[in-house]
């Protein structure tokens, strides 16, 4: 395979993207549910180069700690005041040489395309290592190709130049094949080419196109194609970002409608990539499916529904709610208007209802918190009622207390559960109880209060 060749990857992240127009790196900004800069690395990663660089500048540390969080083995490359790409590459290569000779392929790409993938990658390596040419660029083909460089051919096919867009005159701005912005050098091609590299151009950068300039000298340029458009287009600002993330979430939708799954609008249900839907689940309008989430077959999602690292079993139903970072067994039914905060688990049959909110809670088989009631740090055991507007109260101002409910209770309506504090099974506990203290099985417990009622408080002209 041709990654067995690719000695060193140098990944482009300096740039500031002003059109942006944000306090935070364009490489930072997060596209289906990760940054760019975490989408290209673990698509470069996967090809097993020698070395994996990522050249950092405008907020240089923050990159810098973000692409150790994605790839403990990065080598963080600084980038000097220099501008340009073709200075961001000197500064890799200075470095990577200082660790020894390079030998074989470098892959040079950007960080702004997030649906670059291994496939495409893997596919440019192929044809670089079997066309012999000192330097190969993955191109593409665009309807409109306004903000790219473009590819310069002679008659004979072969690449002559890469002319950026602010450089370009009206012939060859009529040019459609674009640079992608990635790039395969032979290792002592790449190192000889970007010695020569001045700033004499419109932005008085140091344009790696340039490179291409003495590369041509020591052997053949070749292009190849990226088989799908998508996968090299880049960012440059929130407009093109929306229509990328757009494109790609229906063609996520599609893939999952063809597995089976019944997407109703795909306009309006996001999908990131690391979710799994079975066969048969129903996905509703305004759904959100980020992160982690596993759905299991025949479950029922949506509308309106935001899903977050949550594992839902198969049968389950989930409407109009919020549920992060919890498990959702057989035939449970969650919502509508439910809020579930991380780390709650649900046994088969269960239910948390309208305006329930919980939190590190266990809700056992058949359980069910019907409405208006907030469970935290919580032990539900089976087939237990809890009544309505019912809140376990676990924390006491410095530490966040457990509440264990048995099985076969029924919770009246208006119940308060002061933590740390432990109900047996079978209990049944009065409307607007205030449960303080232990309560042994097969019991029923309440609170007395005292009504009192003061005749004439209001005065009359109120009336």
């Amino acid at each position: 395979m041709a990654s067995s060749a690719l000695s060193a990857a140098i990944i482009l992240a300096a740039g500031e993207g002003t059109r942006m127009k944000s306090s935070k790196p364009k490489v930072l900004h997060t596209f289906a549910g990760k940054t760019f800069l975490n989408r290209v690395m673990d698509s470069v990663a996967a090809l097993n180069p020698g070395t994996l660089a990522v050249v950092v500048r405008f907020q240089g540390e923050r990159v810098a700690e973000a692409a150790r969080s994605y790839n403990e083995h990065v080598t963080v490359v600084e980038q000097d005041d220099k501008p340009g790409t073709g200075r961001a590459v000197q500064c890799a290569m200075e470095q990577l040489a200082a660790n020894g000779e390079l030998t074989g392929s470098v892959l040079i790409a950007a960080s702004d395309m997030p649906l670059l993938d291994t496939e495409t990658l893997g596919a440019l390596l192929d044809f670089h290592n079997n066309s012999g040419n000192g330097a190969t660029v993955l191109t593409t083909v665009l309807d409109d190709p306004t903000g790219y460089g473009r590819i310069i051919r002679d008659s004979e096919g072969n690449v002559l130049r890469i002319v950026e867009q602010k450089d370009a005159n009206s012939s060859e701005l009529a040019v459609h094949e674009v640079n992608t912005s990635v790039y395969v050098f032979d290792a002592a091609v790449l190192s000889k080419a970007i010695k020569g590299l001045n700033s004499n151009n419109a932005q008085g950068e140091f344009y790696l196109t340039d490179a291409l300039e003495t590369a041509k000298q020591e052997s053949a340029v070749g292009a190849f194609a990226a088989p799908d458009p998508l996968s090299v287009e880049g960012v440059n600002d929130r407009v093109q970002l929306a229509a990328l993330a757009k494109a790609h979430n229906l063609r996520v939708c599609e893939y999952w409608m063809r597995e089976g799954v019944d997407i109703l609008d795909p306009q309006t249900t996001w999908i990131e990539d690391d979710v799994t839907i079975g066969r048969d689940a129903v996905i509703l309008p305004g759904s959100f499916l980020q992160g982690h989430t596993v759905i299991g077959e025949n479950a029922v999602v949506g509308p309106y529904t935001t899903l977050i690292d949550a594992v839902v079993d198969e049968e389950a139903v989930m409407e109009r709610s919020r549920v992060q970072e919890s498990h959702i067994g057989c035939g449970t039914n969650i919502g509508p208007w439910t809020y579930l905060r991380p780390g709650n688990e649900f046994g088969e049959g269960a239910k948390a209802g309208a305006f329930v909110e919980m939190k590190k809670a266990r809700i056992g088989n058949g359980t069910k918190v019907p409405h208006l009631s907030y469970v935290g740090d919580a032990e539900l055991g089976d087939h237990t009622n809890i009544g309505g507007g019912t809140i376990t109260a676990n924390y006491d101002g410095v530490h966040k207390n457990r509440t264990v409910i048995g099985a076969g209770c029924h919770v009246g309506a208006g119940n308060l559960f002061v933590a740390p504090v432990t109900v047996g099974d079978n209990v049944t506990t009065g409307a607007g109880s205030v449960v303080r203290h232990e309560v042994p099985s097969d019991s029923m417990v309440y609170s007395e209060n005292t009504q009192h009622n003061v005749e004439g408080w209001k005065p009359a002209w109120e009336r």
